[in-house]
């Protein structure tokens, strides 16, 4: 990513491949192994329940790194020479930020692109369909839909509220009780 003043910032992101829920991530000039390092030991805590880690074979996943990763717990595997498909949930991942909001903003310098990628992240583990989970949401609906008998009127307690994202980039949609 290359920011209005012409600085290359690096995403990182931790995505749990089953939920498609990214856990952690972070923004950089400089990667380095030691920098992935720490990311790893801010992301997956104590008594995690991760097993795998695949990653693809960048020089900021060094050896070290995943003799850490390793003695975390996690078994790491690393994608084959060349082989975009074998991470391709995390490519996608790649392209879809780039085409759902890299895309349409140039960054002013790290902490904007921070400030903006923690708003997109939040609005993709919370309120984005991914088709992938048939289609679903990373972290589930905000509250349950009400039980009505006609499936395609709204109750009449409720209302649709619409809620911009990114400065109304995209927008979320919720049910909501109306206010008697």
């Amino acid at each position: 990513m290359v920011t209005a003043t012409f600085r290359t910032l690096y995403v990182f992101v931790i995505m749990e491949l089953g939920s498609r829920r990214i856990l952690h991530h972070n923004v950089t000039p400089h990667p380095t192994a030691e920098w992935t390092t720490q990311q790893f030991q801010e992301a997956l805590p104590g008594g995690h329940a991760y097993r795998f880690l695949i990653h693809d074979r960048d020089s900021i996943f060094s050896k070290e790194l995943d003799e850490q990763v390793s003695a975390m717990g996690v078994k790491v595997l690393r994608t084959p020479v060349r082989a975009p498909k074998a991470d391709s949930v995390c490519e996608r991942f790649g392209g879809t930020m780039r085409r759902e909001f890299l895309d349409y903003l140039i960054p002013f310098n790290e902490r904007h692109l921070r400030f903006v990628l923690e708003a997109w992240i939040a609005h993709f583990n919370s309120a984005r369909p991914h088709m992938s989970l048939s289609p679903g949401i990373p972290s589930g609906l905000l509250a349950p839909v009400p039980y009505n008998e006609h499936r395609h009127r709204i109750p009449d307690d409720n209302e649709i509220r619409r809620v911009a994202v990114l400065g109304g980039l995209h927008h979320e949609y919720r049910l909501e009780k109306v206010a008697a």
